[in-house]
């Protein structure tokens, strides 16, 4: 064992607290039971089964109200491996669900048998005919399908407000819409063509001129029996016209039985029937879309009336007038809006009654939008409109910023209501959906109900389509409460299929919480016609059972999940997931989401339990040493977790008081210690070019097994020389800023071709040519920002150099009178925002007054304006760090790489590269896994420049692409400099 091991137990919950109804229990202690593990990995491969009772526990959440433990988890990476993992199941009588984003409301991302993820190595889009369709993989979220799309100018037909993170494959499997998709843009209106996989492990091309020729060979019952099916429902004209009603108005409730009506052929079925099938008919492999125009003129409007009915009564006069999305927010959301960074405070306080509309137009052109604006006003004024709080305008607006926060505090509604819960309480997300005209009429109905059965409910919606949300909140541990719960869906399906003819669920597909309503929608005759048509496709029932079909009439009360306490930072979680697309290490160990999972699941158990100590065993490795701590989790989160802050809290437990004094020691002695470092790194860089960097990495991979890989940095060839000793020379006298040259840069050099000059001597160099001269004060050297210890969760070392710098740059900005400027976006991060806690209350006035501005963001603002490009590279691809996303200065960092180059791009699969200051070096792994898909991306194509903004992360893409990445300012000194010599 390494001399400073963790002790595992120091993360130990270690509260008094019952055991809960829902843990898992002692028996799934080992993980996944023999034979099952070991047939299944010699069927695929090791690295392909998931097996841990961790890996079991953090697979078993999704965003639903449900849990379910699967027996085993498996990463299949092709056709070869589904095909597989399907014949397997049958021969074995096991079930299969697949599982992508797990973003589902209904519990359809989870299994008891065997779950596939198919997000993993399913991802990729290609732009087709110019942007008019797209190829998709199942994998691929739809925001990043959509950026892809936009430079061509078109997008996706389904808008979730998850986009984030749901996956194409999931939007697919249950018809999700959003916002504008309505009844016309959905995946089964605009999707042009399927490659799937049948339960018995056909694989079907709908595109294929040959597939109905193919399959009748491969699948000569199933053919016939699909023509039964649709000659026997066009034989009945009732059940026609019954089908054909359901569907004018958004409908995922069962399976689309006017796909029968639509295809003539059994391929041509078979693919309306994958739509909304929720993974209870085959996997979808491969989607084409074909998309939509991206108009981009927009102009919208939060309109706030006094009431939901009055709310809802507007809508039918803003769809006729052209609007494309009208959104509804009651006064319940709107007060929990207010945890979404950017809305306003004031909504805090609007009365219970208020109701919003978020209205929006889009147009082509000029001619476009003011032919929308003309109409909305016009609205508008036949409109009883209120303003309950300062912040109300009541306008209509084309302000890009204004619009997106609008936007954000709209999808928002599940997490930030559900984050502001009752602590403990399990949360239920229900939507349906009226023709539109009785909207008003279902508002009140629905409040009615909420009201009869003692539930606060928030109430959100697609407006303009007829489409309702709520969400519930309930203590799953409770009876009374689940019993409350249970009269309240009994009377709920009532009142939608009774007195509205509604939709028991508009756009969130079945699941298995309406499962057991089906039939009180659809009726006998259409029921038993779906289940009729899931025993002709799967007959063994491998595929998802009881997530669409389920006879139980108490099925939506089982597997409810507990929500019991955990740290404070991550409490409000309501397993969204929308943290894990951005999360540097999901494909890695654990995603935010998984590492909160983990922690409930803990909590649930009892203290010492052999569940508890295996999930203990593997967290420390899964969770917290590999977490980046870059936070762009709390970016991603609607209401702000921050994921990371609770991993550094946890390695903070793991110290013991030596580690800290050390740590505290060596904040206070860090001039010796940079003295040191540069030094270090000088040596070992002379002897690398000597003898080269093999025996250099196996004495620091020595030194790791002796003392702690969490400790101990590994060498790598990329890591570059010292820097130089000394500082170029500057002067207080007339300085515009004061500059602080970040640590790192102080102990490493930059790449070999930074055209002559170091970081430091072209901010100074560039900064003067603008007229706006910087002075380095000659005391910098023993300063930090103190992300070093903030990082590794070192408290009192932390608190040290926190203060240390702030008294510092008080002292050197004359009080806070100039700027500092940072080189460094993680130290600007540090200064700016991350030190605050750590400050004396003394300290945290002093820092109040300061200024602290990133170096790319000086530049961009103070410098560019006054400078002359003299030459440009051809191309560059740009970095955007993590903590430049943080400081909301990215497009700073393109505007000065736009300077520098004639073509400047951005990847699409840009992010954390997770070196995080020495994390690279601690866990290698973790930077190979966050920048394998921006590094292949980075690879199809040779740039003259490759830009970014802290030099650790250019130490790790330079390590990721092969590629000598630099400062973008040592790029811009270089481009504006008046002659070469």
């Amino acid at each position: 064992m390494p001399l400073l091991e963790p002790d595992p137990k120091a993360l130990r919950p270690g509260t008094p607290r019952e055991p809960a109804p829902d843990r898992v229990t002692d028996r799934s202690a080992g993980g996944t039971p023999e034979p099952l593990r070991s047939e299944l990995t010699a069927l695929l491969g090791a690295d392909k089964v998931l097996w841990k009772i961790s890996d079991l526990v953090r697979y078993a959440s999704d965003a639903s109200p449900y849990r379910f433990l699967p027996r085993v988890v498996l990463l299949p990476e092709d056709l070869d491996d589904v095909s597989a993992i399907l014949s397997y199941a049958h021969g074995e009588g096991r079930d299969v669900v697949f599982r992508a984003a797990g973003t589902s409301l209904n519990g359809q991302a989870q299994g008891e048998d065997i779950l596939v993820d198919v997000r993993r190595h399913w991802t990729g889009i290609d732009v087709l005919d110019d942007g008019a369709r797209a190829r998709i993989r199942p994998g691929t979220t739809v925001l990043r399908a959509n950026t892809a799309l936009a430079r061509y100018g078109r997008l996706l037909g389904p808008d979730p407000a998850s986009a984030i993170a749901c996956t194409v494959g999931g939007v697919v499997a249950n018809n999700a819409s959003g916002m504008t998709a309505g009844t016309t843009r959905n995946s089964y209106r605009t999707l042009a063509s399927l490659t799937f996989v049948l339960p018995s492990g056909t694989v079907v091309d709908t595109a294929d001129p040959a597939a109905d020729e193919e399959l009748a060979r491969a699948e000569p019952e199933l053919c016939a029996a699909l023509m039964e099916v649709k000659a026997e429902i066009e034989a009945d004209p009732e059940l026609t016209a019954r089908i054909r009603a359901k569907y004018t108005i958004k409908n995922t409730n069962g399976y689309r039985l006017d796909a029968f009506l639509d295809g003539a052929t059994p391929v041509q079925v078979l693919r309306g029937l994958m739509v909304g099938s929720e993974g209870t008919f085959g996997f979808i492999a491969e989607t084409v879309f074909d998309t939509l125009p991206l108009e981009r003129r927009v102009s919208s409007a939060l309109l706030f009336f006094p009431s939901l009915t009055a709310a809802a009564a507007a809508v039918p006069r803003f769809n006729e007038a052209g609007a494309i999305a009208v959104e509804l927010m009651d006064g319940n959301t709107l007060r929990a809006s207010v945890s979404v960074p950017g809305v306003p405070a004031d909504w805090a306080a609007l009365p219970r009654e208020t109701t919003a509309l978020l209205v929006e137009f889009r147009a082509a052109d000029e001619a476009g939008q003011e032919a929308h604006e003309r109409n909305a006003e016009a609205v508008v004024a036949g409109l009883d409109l209120v303003r309950p709080a300062a912040s109300v305008t009541n306008a209509f607006t084309r302000d890009a910023g204004t619009i997106a926060g609008y936007w954000k505090a709209r999808k928002a509604f599940v997490t930030a209501v559900g984050g502001s819960r009752p602590s403990g309480t399990t949360l239920i997300t229900e939507d349906f959906a009226v023709p539109p005209a009785r909207l008003a009429d279902a508002c009140e109905a629905l409040l009615e109900l909420q009201s009869r059965h003692g539930f606060d409910a928030a109430v959100a919606g697609h407006a303009a389509h007829g489409n309702l949300h709520f969400l519930l909140a309930f203590d799953a541990a409770k009876p009374d409460d689940v019993a409350r719960y249970d009269a309240f869906m009994q009377d709920f399906c009532a009142m939608v299929v009774d007195r509205f003819d509604g939709s028991l669920k508009a756009e969130h597909a079945t699941g298995r919480n309406i499962a057991p309503f089906l039939e009180r929608e659809w009726g006998t005759r259409a029921t038993e016609l779906m289940w009729r048509t899931k025993q002709v496709i799967d007959p063994a029932g491998v595929l998802a059972p009881r997530i669409v079909l389920d006879r139980d009439p108490r099925a939506h009360l089982r597997g409810l999940k507990t929500i019991p306490k955990v740290e404070a930072v991550a409490d409000p979680c309501i397993e969204c997931g929308f943290c894990e697309p951005t999360c540097p290490s999901k494909d890695l160990t654990t995603t935010p989401r998984q590492r909160i999972v983990l922690r409930r699941e803990m909590m649930r158990q009892a203290d010492g339990s052999p569940v508890e100590s295996g999930l203990l065993d593997a967290y420390g490795y899964d969770a917290v040493e590999t977490c980046a701590g870059d936070s762009t989790c709390k970016l991603a989160c609607p209401v702000g977790i921050d994921t990371g802050a609770m991993m550094k809290g946890f390695r903070h437990r793991g110290h013991s008081r030596r580690e800290e004094r050390l740590a505290a020691l060596a904040a206070r002695n860090f001039r010796a210690v940079e003295t040191s470092a540069r030094l270090a790194v000088g040596i070992a860089d002379g002897l690398g070019k000597r003898v080269g960097d093999a025996p250099l990495q196996a004495v620091t991979r020595l030194a790791r097994k002796a003392v702690r890989p969490d400790l101990v940095p590994e060498w790598l060839p990329q890591i570059p020389g010292a820097a130089a000793r000394r500082l170029p020379p500057t002067s207080p006298a007339g300085a515009s800023a004061v500059y602080y040259p970040a640590c790192v840069n102080r102990i490493f050099a930059g790449p070999d071709d930074d055209f002559g000059l170091s970081l430091a001597e072209a901010v100074v160099t560039v900064s003067a040519r603008a007229g706006k001269p910087v002075w380095i004060p000659r005391d910098v050297a023993g300063t930090c920002c103190a992300t070093i210890w903030h990082s590794k969760g070192y408290d009192a070392g932390n608190r040290v150099m926190a203060n240390r710098i702030v008294e510092a740059a008080w002292g050197w900005t004359a009080g806070g009178k100039l700027p500092l400027v940072v080189d460094a976006s993680s130290c600007t991060l540090g200064i700016a925002d991350e030190v605050v806690p750590y400050l004396t209350e003394d300290n945290k006035a002093l820092h109040r007054e300061l200024t602290v501005v990133d170096s790319l963001v000086w530049a961009a603002d103070e410098l560019l304006p006054k400078l002359t490009v003299f030459r440009t590279a051809a191309s560059a691809v740009v970095h955007p760090t993590c903590s430049m996303e943080h400081l909301g200065g990215v497009g700073k960092l393109r505007t000065v790489a736009e300077a520098c180059a004639d073509e400047v791009v951005v990847p699409d699969d840009a992010g954390c590269c997770a070196f995080a200051g020495d994390r690279g070096m601690l866990h290698k792994e973790l930077t190979d896994s966050a920048t394998s898909d921006e590094a292949a991306e980075v690879g199809r194509r040779p740039y003259d420049a490759y830009l970014s903004a802290n030099r650790m992360c250019e130490i790790g893409m330079e390590r990721a692409t092969g590629r000598p990445y630099r400062s973008a300012l040592i790029d811009l000194e270089h481009a504006t400099r008046p002659t070469l010599g």
